[in-house]
């Protein structure tokens, strides 16, 4: 098990995979290490469910850190191609936090979940010694629809295009200068350019404008170990094989300066907001048309073909053991303390 972060896949199927409890006729997904969501098939109708922790940022402002909360949550299930329809969530939030604190933040929650159309169904709000921010929680995201209109994230074929949305390093570049502006030395055009991305880190959105112009085959949100991580989660999944090329890989201002400066490496650098998708070839100029008629950057990155792994630039790239934006967080909040 990795010190920081997502649990590695040995420790995946040594100790989860084996214990999932009783089985069911109407699990049609079950948990699998990389992949977003779960699959229920109850009587003809599909329900996709995504369990994440609540991670709210009170630096960003109790407004912008409620929205950027829940998109995350969101984001697991709208890959299934069903937008978000229903919403459960959990908050253990630490004594000091006071009523009118958590008024302005559940008021951002509930504002962006009518928007996109979630109701929420169910809860839990306390305060208990011992919890602290940013991790107040967990909630849990459904997405009902036809069984027909799900992107199973294992669906990606052989001849697909593979499509990257916006890029590398956007939620890494975006909240770690937005948190700690005062720790970076980088010209004022170049950090105001990397805080900006943090806007660019949802993904909900994207997803479900995706979907909706058809031919998605799979589709998967990169989070934890950035892009290298997400290639290689969606070509084990479809025990398929990933050829990249990073030129087809949209780069957005401020990543490569911020992640130069930091030291890490931007494609294995965690990055919520940047969408991997597997498309039909026939539907791929419709669904880049209507990503970038949204404002959204996308560009054509390679081609699913037959075999395992993930090739970029002509060299076979391995997932990523750790991400660095986690060392990266603890170094610049230890700097910020002194």
């Amino acid at each position: 098990m990795t010190d920081l972060g997502k649990v590695d896949r040995a420790f995946f199927d040594r100790h989860v995979f084996s214990n999932l409890g009783a089985d069911r006729d109407d699990v049609a997904l079950g948990p699998a290490h990389g992949v977003d969501f779960g699959l229920l098939n109850l009587d003809g109708t599909a329900v996709a469910m995504a369990t994440d922790p609540v991670s709210v940022l009170p630096d960003l402002g109790l407004a912008r850190a409620g929205r950027f909360a829940l998109d995350f949550v969101l984001a697991d299930v709208a890959v299934s191609g069903l937008p978000p329809s229903h919403l459960a969530i959990s908050f253990t939030l630490p004594p000091e936090f006071s009523d009118e604190a958590f008024a302005e933040l559940w008021t951002a929650i509930h504002e962006e979940a009518e928007e996109l159309g979630v109701s929420v169904v169910t809860g839990h709000t306390a305060r208990y010694a011992g919890c602290s921010f940013p991790w107040v929680g967990g909630a849990t995201a459904l997405a009902v629809g036809d069984p027909a209109d799900v992107i199973r994230p294992d669906g990606a074929r052989v001849g697909d295009d593979v499509l990257v949305t916006k890029g590398p390093a956007v939620e890494a570049t975006g909240l770690l200068t937005t948190l700690f502006p005062e720790q970076f030395d980088l010209p004022p055009e170049a950090l105001s350019e990397a805080q900006s991305r943090l806007d660019e880190a949802a993904c909900v959105r994207d997803a479900m404008t995706a979907a909706a112009v058809g031919g998605v085959r799979a589709m998967h949100d990169a989070t934890e170990c950035g892009l290298f991580g997400a290639f290689n989660e969606v070509a084990d999944g479809a025990g398929v094989r990933l050829d990249l090329s990073t030129e087809g890989i949209p780069l957005r201002p401020g990543v490569r300066e911020t992640c130069e400066y930091l030291g890490i490496d931007p494609w294995a650098a965690t990055t919520g907001g940047t969408l991997v998708l597997a498309v039909d070839p026939d539907a791929t100029d419709r669904v880049v048309s209507a990503l970038e008629s949204e404002g959204t950057p996308v560009g054509v990155a390679g081609t699913v073909r037959e075999g395992s792994g993930v090739v970029v630039d002509g060299e076979t790239v391995p997932h990523p053991d750790v991400d660095p934006s986690w060392a990266a967080y603890e170094e610049l909040t230890r700097r910020a303390e002194e």
